[in-house]
């Protein structure tokens, strides 16, 4: 039985192989907001044969072995599962369910993930649109990019959004702008400015700013959806 600190050592190391091959012990630090001689000390435990949750080499950082890939893939399918069962079951806010899972995902069951699973339909996505991965590990392929990033006069349906921030969730909300929501981007002020936006649907044209556009993720229209193999996910974030 692993710890819920290991469990959250692992499924961070994997959030942040999405960027790296290799994970630094400087940045698995910052991001779990642990000193580092406390990182460098569970990183070479995780990494004892007996565990072999990760590969760890001094100063070139972790990664993910096979099986530590299948424990962090099991924790984030407990959470997104809780996240949505909270959200459609519960009727908990979209701004509320990450912080709950955050807590939930380290003491469900097997039993209780595959009851909530059915439950739930078997789905794919979660409240914010994160793939959820299957029970062999494999998830939603997709090319996304941020709504930073399109081009002017290209529309694109909203995949994803970062669901860290509370504030940016309620945010997106008062906009109307949830996964599946449909934005024509009409035009990008210069040095930075804010982007001019059309949501389908609506009459009067809206603005977001680059900070909020970085953390939309969207597929651009007549690109392609596929169901991946077993492994990590890839994003542009």
């Amino acid at each position: 039985m692993l710890s819920q600190s290991m469990e959250n050592y692992v499924k961070t190391v994997y959030e942040l192989q999405q960027e790296a091959t290799w994970v630094s012990t400087s940045a698995l630090a910052e991001r779990l907001s642990h000193a580092p001689a406390s990182v460098t000390n569970m990183v070479k435990k995780l990494a004892e044969p007996n565990l072999n949750l990760l590969k760890y080499k001094p100063y070139q950082g972790v990664r993910l072995t096979p099986v530590g890939e299948k424990v962090a893939l099991e924790i984030i399918r407990h959470h997104r599962l809780v996240e949505l069962y909270l959200a459609e079951v519960m009727g908990i806010p979209w701004d509320e369910v990450h912080a709950e899972a955050e807590r939930i995902e380290h003491i469900i069951s097997e039993d209780v993930e595959d009851r909530m699973a059915a439950a739930l339909g078997n789905p794919t996505i979660d409240p914010h649109g994160s793939p959820i991965p299957a029970k062999n590990g494999a998830m939603i392929d997709r090319e996304v990019c941020a709504l930073a990033d399109v081009e002017i006069g290209r529309s694109a349906t909203v995949a994803e959004v970062a669901d860290e921030d509370p504030k940016l969730l309620r945010y997106l909300g008062e906009l109307s702008i949830y996964p599946g929501t449909i934005i024509t981007l009409l035009d990008r002020e210069p040095f930075g400015g804010p982007l001019k936006i059309q949501l389908e649907g609506r009459e009067t044209p809206q603005s977001v700013g680059q900070e909020v556009a970085k953390m939309i993720f969207v597929i651009l229209v007549g690109a392609a959806e596929k169901r991946s193999h077993p492994g990590p996910r890839q994003r542009g974030r």
